[in-house]
């Protein structure tokens, strides 16, 4: 297993580290303690093309190499990224046309990293270039084990750029999607407001207007922005196949933050890194909801350095960020904590994000493995070497193992598009939120969740939640009906179906073509706002803990077929149906019209795990956090406490700790924050109580 840090060698050359006589001296200290903490592999060169080419056409690439050379003699091997991200201010003075344009015209300028448009030639052809001048520099280096493309692409919100080259690229994207003027006038509904076109090249881009732009063309805008972020990478996928045949790709991803698609993305990838937020996101659900996200970008043809089937963290926070109001330290044990969760979602590779607290800089200040002192009895040194010894003892259990989930929810970035642009018939309903509510019920009963897109097989799956799917192809339609057709459980929410891939409302009755798959039609909506609520009235097939409000949104629902779970309590829609479950071929599918608290969302799961034959991993304490990761047979399992408490577990079944190596059942203490790695052992005594870090 690949355990290290993201480390910028350029940063601690003399003066700022070394010294006159030898300047890259730090290197080789670093080195030393790295492998003290038990790294063995290093991310760097992103961020460094000014450095690598500082002037049009010469590069230097021998500082890299030497670098490189240095981990390796150490048996650190290196990720390297390619530099596009920060390109140099020669380029942008040269040809400021690169600097991308926000949607009000003004010029984003030069001076940091992100200042470029995607779609300008000299800036892809300059970086096409530089990719391949590093690539046949570093490509052949043994230590290399991976490719990063460039780095936190579309970040500080650089995917959508309004330059001349942009504009004529999106208007020839619309000619190959649309083919005839009249065929893009009807898709796109131009007819409304008379902003028919007659040529292509009179389309506008998004810009800032006086009133809002046509839904549909915003939702086109933002899939064009989305092909050119993904046209981007396959081209350095490209250079980088065909000059290092067998090195992995990849690139670092949040979780659905930034405006493109990230399956896309995936595609294109070897595997799929990620960036944890765990020093500014400190809620357990919300951290996995995240993580099961990115892990679900790929789910096939992976290759990772080491063969692995799993997703890298590339950047783990080792401490506090830098950019937030207050930016408190991060507490003991709580990276390790994050850390554990991260590796029993199913990641094969962590680095953490930064090795040293530069001295230079926007992140002097950010948290890092080793401060501006460099001093092995730090306490987050200390934290991250005890992770590292870990991980080398749990690697060759884990080797090859990946999570497998019973429960999928399903996301579309289209959806999300259309979600998010103005004139919704709520403003304050909020996509994320409601499938974190989903997310929550299911993470906290220690039900394993993967995410996919609604094109995806799902036959693998009990039990697919469809949270507020507002925009549906009628290929994604069939996929949802073949799923139940063939004995799944589809339970779709509120919003669901009221426009087509084109943003078109549907004439046949709400949610669109599945009217049949759920046996009834919404007729209504009524968005209610915040502080307002109905609240629902339950039959007797579904158990509920606690009066459950109706919030956001109430669907009036005229019934077909199917049974009523539950009514609404009030208003003029009173005795109406809120919740209603039918049956379609083998399977079944429920419908939900509403948005409820938290309490309803684990009454429905554990409902649900009844009705679906779900069952949790393992029976804990509600506060214990349960993951798994299996290959034929074995089944490793990962007990986490993120509360600030002991809690008492009791185990039925002897059970093995890979952490320790010791063999308990009976009662056992889990510390605060503390982690046990467990599998099933045949025969052992029982203790009378055990502890743990």
């Amino acid at each position: 297993m690949y355990f290290g840090v993201d480390y910028y060698p350029e940063q601690w050359v003399f003066p700022y580290g070394g010294t006159a006589d030898n300047p890259e001296a730090q290197w080789e200290l670093d080195a030393e303690l790295m492998v003290k903490a038990g790294v063995n592999v290093v991310r760097m060169g992103d961020f460094t093309w000014g450095l690598c080419e500082p002037e049009d056409g010469k590069f230097n690439f021998d500082w890299l190499k030497r670098a490189m050379d240095v981990f390796g003699r150490a048996g650190i091997k290196t990720v390297l990224a390619t530099p596009t991200s920060a390109p140099p201010l020669w380029l942008s003075k040269k040809h400021p046309e690169i600097l991308p344009v926000g949607e009000n015209g003004q010029v984003l300028h030069e001076g940091t990293r992100h200042a470029v448009c995607f779609n300008n030639d000299v800036y892809w052809n300059h970086a096409k270039r530089v990719v391949e001048a590093m690539a046949k520099a570093l490509g052949k280096n043994p230590h290399l084990v991976a490719w990063q493309i460039d780095s936190g692409i579309g970040g500080h919100n650089t995917e959508w750029s309004f330059n001349r080259d942009t504009q004529l690229e999106w208007q020839n994207w619309l000619q190959l999607k649309y083919e005839t003027v009249e065929m893009l006038n009807q898709k796109l509904g131009l007819n409304y407001f008379g902003q028919v076109a007659s040529s292509f090249d009179q389309m506008p881009m998004p810009m800032h207007a006086p009133t809002a732009h046509n839904p549909a063309l915003l939702l086109d805008w933002a899939r064009f922005c989305s092909d050119t972020i993904v046209a981007f990478v396959t081209m350095q996928a490209d250079v980088l196949r065909e000059l290092t045949p067998g090195v992995p790709l990849t690139t670092n991803l949040r979780a659905l933050q930034r405006r493109f698609d990230h399956f896309d993305v995936a595609k294109v990838l070897d595997f799929v890194s990620v960036e944890s937020n765990a020093a500014i996101k400190t809620k357990a659900a919300e951290l996995a909801c995240d993580i099961d996200i990115l892990r679900s970008l790929k789910k096939e043809d992976i290759r990772t350095p080491d063969g692995d089937v799993g997703f890298w963290v590339i950047e783990q926070k080792a401490g506090q960020v830098n950019w937030q109001d207050v930016n408190s330290l991060v507490r003991p044990g709580v990276v390790r904590l994050f850390t554990y969760q991260l590796v029993s979602r199913g990641a094969s590779g962590v680095l953490f994000y930064q090795w040293r607290q530069p001295r230079i800089g926007n992140e002097k200040f950010s948290g890092a493995v080793m401060g501006h002192h460099a001093r092995e009895d730090n306490r987050t040194f200390r934290e991250i070497a005890q992770i590292g010894e870990e991980l080398r003892l749990l690697a060759p259990a884990i080797k090859d193992t990946r999570v497998v989930a019973e429960a999928c929810i399903l996301y579309s970035h289209d959806n999300d598009w259309m979600l998010q642009q103005p004139m919704q018939p709520n403003k304050a309903f909020n996509l994320r939120h409601h499938i974190q509510l989903i997310y929550n019920a299911l993470h906290d009963r220690n039900i394993s969740v993967d995410f996919a897109r609604p094109s995806e097989d799902l036959s693998q799956y009990k039990l697919v939640f469809a949270p507020s799917l507002h925009l549906l192809s009628g290929g994604e339609v069939d996929m949802l009906k073949l799923y139940v057709q063939n004995g799944g459980t589809l339970v779709a929410t509120f919003n669901t179906g009221l426009v087509d891939e084109n943003g078109i409302a549907p004439d046949s009755g709400y949610p669109r073509d599945m009217t049949d798959l759920f046996g009834l039609e919404v007729t209504e909506f009524d968005p209610l706002p915040p502080g307002e609520e109905n609240h629902m009235t339950f039959k007797g097939a579904f158990p509920t803990s606690h009066l459950h409000p109706a919030r956001f949104w109430c669907d009036i629902i005229e019934p077909k077929e199917y049974q009523v779970l539950a009514t609404y309590a009030k208003d003029f829609y009173v005795g109406k149906p809120a919740m209603t479950m039918n049956t379609y071929g083998l399977g079944r599918a429920i419908y939900i019209g509403t948005q409820s608290h938290e309490h309803f969302y684990y009454d429905l799961v554990g409902w649900l795990r009844q009705v679906c034959n779900v069952h949790p991993l393992l029976k804990v304490p509600e506060t214990v956090q349960v993951s798994m990761r299996e290959k034929e047979g074995t089944k490793i399992f990962f007990l986490l406490n993120h509360q600030n408490s002991p809690v008492r577990i009791q185990f039925y079944k002897p059970m093995h700790d890979f952490l320790t190596g010791h063999m308990f059942s009976g009662n056992y203490d889990l510390p605060p924050h503390g982690v046990l790695v467990l599998d099933e052992h045949p025969e052992v005594k029982p203790v009378e109580e055990a502890e743990v870090g």
